[in-house]
């Protein structure tokens, strides 16, 4: 006996490609904030290096150590080894998303280079103009922040 095999027409094609597209596009957010197609953190920026250089610094490669389901990388070993000891301290507030974003309880990336350190905690803005935004009122920000936080990722 043979089984005949229709064809699917091609709009019962689309249609499925589109509803498996916008599945993978409503999962939820990781926890750390890395690219699209990378699994890096901070865009591969020393956050260490924050603290102590009070500047951003890329990492290196051979400098890097897995965290949160995320890769690190320093400019140095010593500032690996700090942040081994010590991930919570040098991590990004809220996973590396924009802090400002957060506040306003959804999610974005960041610039590395739109920083700031408020009481010892490091926080990354989207782009200079958010980062702006984010200055004027940042105690208010990061209250909202805190208390949106980590929901924001369902």
């Amino acid at each position: 006996m043979k089984i005949q095999y229709e064809k699917l027409p091609i709009t019962t094609l689309l249609i499925t490609s589109l509803l498996l597209v916008q599945a993978a596009v409503v999962k939820a957010e990781d926890i750390i904030h890395t690219g699209f197609f990378s699994d890096l953190a901070v865009s591969g920026y020393d956050t260490v290096a924050y603290f102590t250089e009070n500047k951003p610094v890329k990492g290196r490669q051979k400098f890097s150590t897995y965290y949160m389901g995320a890769k690190w990388l320093f400019n140095s070993q010593n500032h690996l080894d700090l942040f081994i000891v010590d991930p919570e301290k040098y991590a990004p507030q809220y996973g590396g998303y924009c802090a400002w974003a957060v506040s306003q309880g959804t999610t974005a990336s960041t610039d590395p280079e739109q920083w700031h350190i408020v009481s010892g905690k490091l926080y990354l803005n989207y782009d200079r103009s958010v980062q702006k935004k984010w200055l004027a009122n940042k105690a208010s920000f990061i209250r909202q922040a805190d208390n949106n936080w980590p929901s924001v990722l369902d």
